[in-house]
């Protein structure tokens, strides 16, 4: 390592809709430089991205996604001179090469078949420091036989499952969102606010449910991602919230009875933080992930009709709520942000 002050270079997959991948590395950033204050972070991101302004990290705009951006994202590289890249569902293998061939640490997560296929090419499994697998294994899979073969052939990259990533919990910043220690009855995320054309749901079913369930005298709070472009009035019963970070998150879902989610990351965080869930998807790859989830006991996932009524009938059952608790207990999943942290900081030689 240099005597500079150690880098990490955040390359998330990025564009107008859509910002798991996002949120995601901004957590670890966040965790990091809070972990490390000397830690230099930086962020390539789309331009048109709703959330690529106000971002509280250094970040270079670029005119698509990060993997279509090859000779601007190498240009930032050089500039930058990390000592880690995080590459989370982007990249082409030019980019990582030229990582390695920098000396920098090279971490790929992927949350996509199509993604983990990429990342257990020989020619990325030996350029990749590590693969670290969004979601748990018994909804990603374990490794399969030829994963596993290539693994003993290479002896690399270290493979990694991680079941949730949770940013550590502001219950100042939620108290300054929802008033010193308000609870409300259920929490709604229905993502980054986008439409996606693989499934008929749409950041307008969440909000037609969030006004129902206020209007049944429930206590809602509907958190808004950046492209949430929906009417949605407020009224005594009903909080809109917009940019709410990482952290702040936490601490709300904490709070709450009820969780309404999509099936991205949001609801492996709510379930981790042990809070029960009705989920529907939003977009094409959670189907399969919410069925597996309802499959195990973990999660309500009811048919688009039937989804406030599904949530009316948990916040009026607390049994219920407190059985989904339990199945999600035994299964057992866990925060992967501590173990993230750590790694990290033993590659930038800070642990």
């Amino acid at each position: 390592m240099s005597s500079s002050p150690p880098r990490v270079l955040f390359v998330p997959v990025s564009g107008p809709s859509g910002m798991g991948e996002f949120a995601r590395a901004r957590s670890v950033a966040d965790a990091l430089r809070q972990r490390w204050p000397q830690v230099e972070t930086h962020f390539v991101l789309h331009r048109d991205a709703p959330y690529a302004r106000g971002l509280d990290h250094p970040v270079t705009l670029l005119p698509a996604s990060p993997t279509l951006c090859t000779t601007e994202v190498l240009a930032v590289m050089r500039e930058f001179r990390p000592d880690v890249v995080f590459f989370d569902n982007a990249g082409r293998t030019g980019l990582l090469r030229a990582a390695a061939r920098a000396g920098a640490r090279v971490v790929y997560v992927s949350s996509r078949r199509r993604q983990r296929y990429k990342a257990f090419r020989l020619r990325w499994m030996k350029l990749l420091d590590e693969h670290w697998i969004s979601y748990p294994a018994l909804l990603a899979g374990e490794l399969g036989a030829f994963e596993r073969l290539k693994l003993r052939l290479l002896g690399r990259p270290a493979i990694r499952f991680l079941d949730a990533v949770l940013a550590p919990a502001d219950a100042a910043a939620a108290d300054r969102l929802l008033g010193a220690g308000a609870a409300p009855d259920v929490v709604i995320v229905p993502g980054g606010g986008s439409r996606f054309h693989d499934v008929s749901i749409t950041p307008a079913h969440f909000a037609g449910w969030a006004t129902a369930l206020a209007a049944r005298g429930h206590s809602v709070v509907f958190v808004a991602g950046p492209a949430f472009d929906v009417p949605l009035p407020e009224s005594p019963r009903l909080r809109v919230l917009r940019g709410v970070g990482g952290a702040a998150l936490m601490a709300i879902l904490q709070r709450t009875q009820l969780v309404l989610v999509n099936g991205g990351d949001t609801l492996l965080q709510a379930l981790a933080l042990g809070r029960p869930c009705v989920t529907v998807p939003i977009a094409g790859d959670q189907a399969a992930r919410i069925a597996r989830c309802a499959a195990l006991g973990m999660v309500v996932s009811p048919a688009i009709d039937q989804v406030e009524p599904a949530c009316a009938a948990l916040l009026a059952d607390a049994p219920a709520r407190q059985a989904l608790v339990a199945r999600v207990q035994a299964i057992g999943l866990r925060d992967a942000m501590p173990g993230i942290v750590a790694t990290l900081g033993e590659q930038l030689g800070l642990a």
